[in-house]
């Protein structure tokens, strides 16, 4: 049973990939198998990546899908913060020949791939957000970060593949991720910059971590009634605000601490320094032509280059899966 419905819906819908999260998931997990493609190659994560999105596809139904790709060549976050994601162990070798693959492979299956100059997937992802609220479609990203919750909407929902694949990963919409997180959608970006992201090598606000984080959004509304609240009021109404919402819940009064903590010298740079990082950029062009059948991405796929390309890697229940997923009409109605 899967930890997800598939809803019935009348609007098309657009699957965002993020590639490298994919991939980085499926080496660690999948190594030990060896598997290797019909060139001898390996090629354990780029079938363990490519098993979950036919899987994902079987399950949504999509009428495109588009993967984003990390530019490995430059960082434009990197050049702003030279210490950004400083403390990751090396990739393994064997782990980044197929992250160089794995564009090719996808161009070659007639699937849509971006790798936008200086930046990551996870801004194609923002893109892809965006361009179907604007085109009107639904969207669903497939990550295993959380950065992409700060892009779920009323149109957008974020499938975060954890352990146990697709069927057990949640499927996260406004609503969920406030019941897990006591999060707004609308206000994840401001809660991520003030818990800060040690995998990227970003601190947060000092003193500030995840439960006070949600607190404080969730008393004053917005980072933006915070700051106001700071500039115009000395923080009055945000420790009257706090502590009644401690007072009404059982917990010791936490008012003047945060606003002592935000107040601190650094505190509000940190704060705009994080989301300056963490932003994703939301106007790529992602080259899709929805009203060009047959063009990159767009489903359904050409049955022989699927069988070619997907038979190369030497799976032959993905290869019929693929086959069963890929060159059959979506379901849309829309």
């Amino acid at each position: 049973m899967t930890s997800f419905e598939t809803p019935t819906r009348d609007r098309r819908l657009l699957l965002a990939v993020d590639a490298p999260s994919l991939l980085h998931r499926n080496h660690h997990a999948r190594a030990y198998t060896d598997h290797r493609d019909r060139s001898h190659r390996p090629a354990w994560a780029l079938h363990g990546m490519l098993r979950q999105i036919l899987e994902s596809i079987d399950a949504f139904a999509p009428d495109a899908v588009i993967f984003g790709l990390d530019d490995r060549t430059q960082s434009r976050r990197e050049e702003f913060y030279p210490e950004y994601k400083a403390g990751r162990p090396p990739k393994d070798p064997l782990l980044i020949e197929q992250l160089d693959r794995a564009g090719g492979m996808l161009d070659a299956l007639g699937l849509a791939t971006l790798t936008p100059e200086g930046l990551e997937a996870d801004d194609v992802n923002a893109s892809a957000a965006t361009w179907a609220g604007a085109n009107g479609w639904d969207c669903v990203i497939i990550t295993s970060d959380r950065d992409s919750f700060a892009h779920i909407s009323d149109h957008t929902q974020v499938l975060r593949l954890i352990n146990g694949g697709i069927h057990a990963s949640p499927l996260l919409n406004p609503k969920r991720l406030e019941v897990m997180y006591g999060v707004a959608a609308s206000n994840y970006l401001a809660y991520a910059a003030l818990r800060g992201d040690s995998s990227d090598n970003l601190p947060g606000v000092n003193g500030i971590g995840e439960k006070t984080a949600a607190l404080l959004l969730a008393a004053m509304g917005s980072m933006q009634e915070v700051w106001a609240d700071i500039d115009h009021a000395g923080g009055e109404n945000l420790v009257a605000a706090i502590d009644s919402w401690c007072a009404e819940n059982g917990q010791r009064r936490l008012g003047s601490m945060l606003r002592k903590r935000l107040t601190e010298p650094g505190a509000r740079e940190r704060y705009d320094f994080n989301i300056a990082i963490m932003s994703g950029r939301d106007d790529l062009d992602l080259g899709l032509t929805p009203d060009r059948p047959g063009s990159p991405g767009l489903l359904p796929l050409d049955y022989e280059r699927v069988a070619r390309v997907v038979g190369h890697l030497n799976f032959q229940s993905t290869t019929d899966l693929a086959l069963r997923v890929l060159t059959e009409p979506p379901a849309s109605v829309g």
